[in-house]
This record gives structure tokens, sequence and C-alpha cells, in this order.
């Protein structure tokens, strides 16, 4: 099977203000959730379903730590900065669960472009990133200030 080719590097000189990165979709099931949580985050509302149902989340939720690393892996897929996301702050927040079966996606939006006075090769890039289910339902929501080079 061929290799789906990658897209181009962005450098500084690609980016604009409201430029959109839209990522691939990644579901979601009850699996990936308990084998998350078990590992990082073993609290009852990630890891049984049964017990997850008597709490805030009214059952089985993602730990918003297994949300963000889906969101970093779809973020970087769809967003190909040269020499990596390199990430110097961000803001997060959970304005709904993300759930056994939810099928995830990240839209990136350039908020500001900042060019470093002090080391001319690089900005900070402020971008939003929405990652939201199959039904358009914001599930997290990022602000993250990112290291953007120069092209060589």
């Amino acid at each position: 099977m061929p290799e789906t080719p990658k897209p181009p590097l962005i450098y500084l000189e690609d980016l604009s203000v409201g430029d959109v990165f839209v990522s691939k979709t990644h579901a979601l099931d009850a699996e990936q959730i308990v084998g998350f949580a078990s590992q990082f985050d073993p609290q009852p509302f990630h890891l049984d379903p049964e017990a997850a149902r008597d709490t805030l989340f009214q059952g089985l939720a993602a730990s918003g730590w297994h949300t963000a690393a889906l969101t970093m892996k779809l973020l970087v897929e769809s967003f190909p900065v040269a020499r990596g996301v390199i990430g110097a702050g961000a803001e997060l927040a959970w304005p709904m669960p993300t759930r056994p079966d939810d099928v995830v996606k990240v839209t990136s939006t350039v908020l500001s472009i900042t060019p470093s006075r002090s080391k001319p090769d690089r900005a900070i890039v402020v971008v939003e990133s929405i990652t939201s289910n199959q039904r358009d339902e914001a599930l997290q929501k990022l602000t993250s200030k990112v290291v953007v080079f120069r092209k060589p």
C-alpha cells in the first residue's frame, strides 16, 4: 500500500492570522479510554462504566489528559511546523467530556503572530485548537503559544 504523502513543512513565512488547519479524525472507544486511564489517570469515572454512572460525568468519560494527548497527535499531523510544534505556554479547557464512540478532530486557527525582537529567526504564534466530536460539540479548547521558525 503506498504511503500517504506528508504535507509540506510550515515555516513562519507560510502563516497568516486567520489560517485554519483541520486534522483527520480519531475514533475513540471504551477500551482506549480505560487503557489510557489505567496507566495515567486511574479514577473510577475513567475506568469503570458502572462506577462512572453515579459521578458528575454520569457515565464513562475519557481523561482530559487523554483528550489532550489525542489533540496533540492530531495537531502535529495537521499543523506540520518545521522543527516541531514547540509549546511556550498554553491555556486549556474541557467544556464537555469525551466519551466512548466519539470521533474527534482538531480545528486550529492562527490568532496572532508576534516576531521575536531578540531572535529574528522566530516568532510566537498563538493558535486556538478546538477538539470536537462527530456532532461538532467542543470537547476541549486549547490556546497555545507555539515557537515557529523562519525558513533557513
